[in-house]
Formats: structure tokens, C-alpha cells, sequence
């Protein structure tokens, strides 16, 4: 990403009198030949004609927003309504008697105890008790699990997955898998989300909670919907067949009267942060276990007297000892902190550091995430963070910044 960001910062350069009339050839030539290389969504042509800026983001030419602001996007969602392309995510199925039990090998969850057609935020460890992902994880039946992996860690999070299937079905298990290349993912979230599908579809969205699941007809497409979201709102994850990904964003488009707008990453980062949700790569990495990422609610409770996941030794020691450090929300005063900020404390002793961070569209100051020693996380405890070289205030906020507004039964 970042090296196709300077071949076009120097082939703008060189645009404006730089360099020679061959090297602004090469320059240009060399930053199409990186855009080449990205993939792109089945929406990929609709977001352009739309107007979306498209950017590369984990291997994929992604909108980051389209002709309104970001900041007019994140108060629109919040108002109305957002349309997101997410196929860039990976969604995949396991498949067969011992599926269950396989899964369970590699993630926190107590995927057993799901009732059929529900799930779960749930989290991959490696032998250390750290996170190799974050993923939601739906239980289909006693036979199929369906997931979706994030983008970025697709490789990695398919090699760990295939490499442990293939050893456990040499021990005689009986698991199957399959990934939904097949397949687009869009995210439609917010007030109108729910009365703007209710449109397209027989079925009675009212009796689906937060983290259902269910295979049903949406504008006559068969389609995986998920009623859950990155960005506190209400809203649905739509998983269709790439061929109709298309017809299927106009509809839902339409049928809001324009209320509902197509909405690129740089909203959908301001309104998961807001929401207090982590963002992996930044909030959770290979070093973070779930406890100290505070997801221990994750954790299924058989799981936490049982273990059997990688890392259970280190993340039930945590759980019972506590952890060293501590993921929190922060406000601040001074210019928004961004990621790898130093937090010190008032005498100017390193205690942590930012993850996340940004100014808030809907609360309008600075909101950020980050880990501090613990005893210092509690809500309330004031020190400093550090931007550009100066020192602002601080001071430790519980999460979600803003209410999340999920669909759960009264």
C-alpha cells in the first residue's frame, strides 16, 4: 500500500515539471502497473461510476469515500443509512459431524452452546494466547459453521485454518471447507437499514435478533444474512452471489428514497471506533491476547473452565491473575492522536500506547483507543498523550463512545 502511495506522490511530482517527460512515463507506468495488481470487488466499476476514491487496502482497490465527506458519511449512517462494500472480507463454511470440535481447536468460542441460526464475535489465538484474528462466527446447524475473516489477514488466517484441518482429518476427522470466493459481502447499516431490506424480502426482519443468521430470498437472490454490523447501528451483513452483488446495491439504494448512501472505509473506521470495536492490525495483533484486548466476554464460559484452544494457558492465567496491560478508550484535549502515540503519565513516564485514534464526526472531540498499564484503566484516570512531540491531556473513557444501538428482544 504504502509503495503504491509514493509511485503516485511522485508521479504527481513529476506532473508538475520534476522530473523528465520518460521518467513521468515510468512513474505513471509503475503506479498503474501497482493498481493492476489490486484486486477488485464484483462493485468495483459501480463504486467508480459513483464517484468513489478508490484506494489500495489490503491487497484490493477499496472506496475510502465517495463525493460527500467522511465526516458527512459517519453522521448519515448514523442518521439514515449506509451501504457498504465488504467483499473484500473473506466468508467461509466448515462442513461435517466433527466441525464443531475442530473449530473449537482454534478459537475462544463456545461455538457448541450457539443455538442453530446465531453467533458470535469470537477470536483465532496462536500458541501465545495472542489474536491471529478477530472473526464472526455463525453456527448453521451442528454441521456448518459459516465465518468471515478479515481482509487483511485472509493468507495467514487460511493457511493456519487449512494447515490444523489437514492434521486433524488425519486423525480421523471427517471436516470439510469451502470458501465463498463465489460470493460478494455487503454491509447495509443504520435507522433505515432494517425497514429498506424489510422491501426486498418475504421474510419478517422483526423476529431477527442481533447476530441471527438465516438463508433467505433477498430481491429474489439467495443470499446469507447476518443481522450484525462494524458500526454500532443496527444493520446486516448481506452475503450474495457476486452476479447479482450489483443489482442488489441499487435496489437497496433505491428503495431507501437516496437516504441510504453508498459509504467507503474512511466512515466505516470513524464509526466502528466510535463504537469502541477494534480494528485488527491496529487494536488486536499477534502479541494481544483477548483479555488484554478486553474481549474476555468472548470467551465462552465451558471455554474458560475447559480450555482446549491454543494459548489456553496463558490467556486462563490471565484470566485469573489479570493482565499487564489494558485496552481503553480515551478522550483528549490538542490535535487527535493516531496510532503508536505515546501515553505517558503527568511526570512523563511511559504507560502505554495509542492504537486508534481520530476526531469523532458525532461526538465532535478527539476519541482513541489504546493499552496502558493496568491500574491505570480505569474510567476517570487522567495522564497525557503525546502528538507530534507535545503533550496534551487525557483521560480514560469507558467504551463504546457512542451508544451502540443493536436489535436485540426487549
Amino acid at each position: 500500500m504504502r509503495g503504491l502511495l509514493a509511485c503516485a506522490t511522485l508521479a504527481r511530482r513529476a506532473g508538475a515539471g520534476a522530473a523528465s517527460a520518460p521518467a513521468r512515463r515510468h512513474l505513471a507506468g509503475a503506479a498503474e502497473a501497482a493498481e493492476a495488481e489490486l484486486k477488485k470487488t464484483a462493485l468495483y466499476d459501480f463504486h467508480v461510476g459513483n464517484g468513489g476514491k478508490m484506494v489500495p487496502f489490503a491487497g484490493w482497490s477499496m472506496p475510502i469515500q465517495y463525493k460527500d465527506s467522511i465526516m458527512d458519511s459517519t453522521l448519515n449512517c448514523r442518521t439514515n443509512g449506509s451501504l457498504f462494500d465488504v467483499s473484500h472480507m473473506c466468508g467461509l463454511s466448515l462442513h461435517g459431524r466433527q466441525a464443531i470440535p475442530f473449530l473449537e481447536s482454534l478459537v475462544v468460542a463456545d461455538v457448541a452452546a450457539l443455538k442453530d441460526g446465531t453467533g458470535t464475535l469470537t477470536v483465532f489465538t496462536n500458541e501465545r494466547g495472542g489474536a491471529i484474528d478477530d472473526s464472526v462466527v455463525t453456527k448453521v446447524t451442528d454441521q456448518h459453521i459459516y465465518l468471515v475473516v478479515n481482509a487483511g489477514c485472509r493468507d495467514k488466517d487460511l493457511a493456519h485454518i487449512g494447515k490444523h484441518l489437514e492434521a486433524f482429518n488425519k486423525k480421523g476427522g471427517d471436516v470439510k471447507w469451502h470458501i465463498h470466493d463465489e460470493r460478494s459481502l455487503l454491509a447495509l447499516q443504520g435507522p433505515l437499514a432494517a425497514p429498506t431490506l424489510q422491501l426486498l424480502t418475504k421474510e419478517d426482519l422483526s423476529k431477527l435478533y442481533f447476530s441471527d443468521f438465516k438463508m433467505i430470498d433477498i430481491n429474489g437472490y439467495a443470499c446469507y444474512l447476518t443481522r450484525t454490523g462494524y458500526t454500532g447501528e443496527d444493520g446486516f451483513e448481506i452475503s450474495v452471489p457476486s452476479e447479482n452483488a450489483v443489482d442488489l446495491a441499487k435496489a437497496l439504494l433505491e428503495k431507501s428514497e437516496g437516504k441510504v448512501r453508498l459509504t467507503g472505509l474512511g466512515a466505516r473506521d470513524s464509526l466502528r471506533l466510535e463504537a469502541g470495536l477494534c480494528l485488527y492490525g491496529n487494536d488486536m495483533e499477534q502479541h494481544i491476547t483477548p483479555v488484554e484486548a478486553g474481549l474476555s466476554w468472548a470467551i465462552g464460559k465451558r471455554r474458560k473452565a475447559e480450555g482446549g484452544f491454543l494459548g489456553a494457558d496463558v490467556i486462563l492465567k490471565q484470566l485469573q491473575e489479570g493482565p499487564k496491560i489494558r485496552r481503553v478508550g480515551l478522550i483528549s484535549q490538542g490535535p487527535p492522536p493516531r496510532g503508536h502515540s505515546e501515553i505517558v503519565s503527568n511526570s512523563g513516564e511511559n504507560i502505554g500506547e495509542v492504537t486508534s485514534g481520530g476526531f469523532s464526526p458525532c461526538l465532535k472531540k478527539n476519541i482513541a483507543m489504546g493499552y496502558v498499564k493496568s491500574g491505570l484503566h480505569k474510567a476517570g484516570t487522567e495522564f497525557k498523550v503525546v502528538v507530534r512531540g507535545k503533550s496534551y491531556d487525557t483521560v480514560v473513557t469507558k467504551m463504546p463512545f457512542v451508544p451502540t444501538k443493536y436489535y436485540k428482544p426487549s
